[in-house]
């Protein structure tokens, strides 16, 4: 459970990630794993097939 790890082990998985990609990486790891989870959270929810349908053109019948 998330709520379990408290402060003192969430700075240990910091420091875990610093040691194991180095400080030139981890923004581009976080903007990476932000832009996962946004994509995810899009096609779950439906929101990726409204903007769909927006950028399609009306077809005449």
């Amino acid at each position: 459970m998330p709520s379990m790890i408290g402060i003192p082990g969430l700075i240990l998985i910091l420091l875990i990630a610093l040691l194991l990609f180095g400080p030139k990486k981890l923004p581009a790891l976080g903007r990476a794993t932000g832009q996962t989870l946004k994509n995810f959270r899009e096609a779950v929810t439906g929101k990726d097939d409204e903007k769909e349908k927006e950028k399609e053109p009306a077809t005449k019948v």
